[in-house]
């Protein structure tokens, strides 16, 4: 197993003071980036590398120690090497949400309200000391959908009328995400852990950005990676505004922001397959289509559904996407 082990790994674990310690590696996700467990004298901790040029731990330190510091539950940091890719932090556990509540689907509501909690005091803090979530952050994300998807589903496309709709949906959610809040924009099921002292742990936030309060509250309520009923989305966000008290038109919003990311991550998840082999989350899409539909429904959404009717032809719709040349 050492010669999987990366370059320098017992350099950093010897300035660490983990010496000695046993390393396991981990499955990984959809980055460069890797993760050991190490375990020493009935003890353990996490071990990161994310390597340059392809990743960059200094986000992820900056956002842990932020929420550390306002009393969210990220890992502390236990030893950093940045320039070399390196992050040693505590050990959450084993235990994620998604997997949780797939051996204890009687928690599924305790969990999810619990989740929604957690947002709510994130986003009663000041935004944090992270860059802004502005229009061009939103059209380059979702450009990932006429950029990827539309090419492998063989359709060529009015991508200047996809911009246009998008600034014209996106436009009034600019006004209403300022001064902002702390968004972590990964915030799911599997990006949740559930660490031995009954807290719910946050992984996977070294993206986060300042906008709008719906976004992970999307994020979570419709999972590219699970199922979640409509009556719990529907309780959850009843839930969220009944304790946030977020303001006008956050169901517009809500829907505005869930049809952006459900359309960015089908393009990414095209990307996935194509340009880095991992075709596991080609069999995601139809899920993320299905959410992504029932955004256009809604009222707020009528120049990208208008899109959508004119650009992609309705059996692919019908489809969940349809087949991928």
């Amino acid at each position: 197993m050492s010669a999987t082990l990366p370059e320098g790994l017992h350099r950093f674990l010897a300035t660490a003071g983990w010496d000695g310690a046993a390393v396991a590696p981990l499955p990984g996700d959809a980055s460069f980036r890797r993760y050991f467990r190490l375990r020493r004298d009935g003890e353990s901790a996490m071990l990161m590398h994310a390597p340059p040029p392809h990743e960059d731990p200094a986000p992820f330190l900056h956002v842990a120690r932020w929420l550390g510091e306002n009393g969210l539950r990220a890992p502390a940091i236990l030893a950093e090497d940045a320039d070399a890719g390196w992050v040693l932090t505590e050990d959450f556990g084993d235990e994620r949400v998604r997997e949780w509540i797939d051996a204890h689907p009687q928690d599924e509501r305790a969990i999810y309200a619990a989740a929604v909690d957690a947002l709510v005091a994130l986003h009663r803090l000041p935004p944090g000391p992270f860059p802004p979530y502005d229009m061009a952050v939103y059209q380059r994300e979702a450009g990932l959908f006429t950029e990827w998807y539309c090419p492998a589903a063989g359709l060529a496309v009015d991508e200047e009328g996809w911009v246009r709709a998008w600034d014209a949906v996106l436009d009034p959610v600019m006004s209403r995400q300022q001064p902002g809040v702390t968004v972590l924009r990964d915030y799911h099921a599997e990006n949740i852990m559930l660490p031995p002292d009954g807290a719910q742990g946050l992984i996977d936030f070294q993206d986060a950005l300042v906008g709008h309060p719906a976004y992970d509250l999307v994020s979570l309520l419709q999972d590219a990676r699970r199922d979640v009923s409509e009556p719990l989305e529907s309780e959850m966000l009843a839930r969220y505004v009944a304790n946030a008290a977020p303001g006008d038109d956050f169901a517009g919003d809500y829907a505005r922001l869930g049809a952006q990311r459900n359309a960015k991550i089908v393009g990414i998840f095209v990307r996935l397959s194509r340009r880095d082999g991992k075709d596991r989350y080609l069999g995601m899409i139809p899920r993320v289509w299905a959410l992504l539909e029932r955004d256009l429904a809604h009222p707020a959404l009528a120049p990208v559904a208008d899109w959508f009717a004119v650009n992609i032809p309705e059996g692919i719709r019908r489809s969940g996407g349809g087949a991928l040349a």
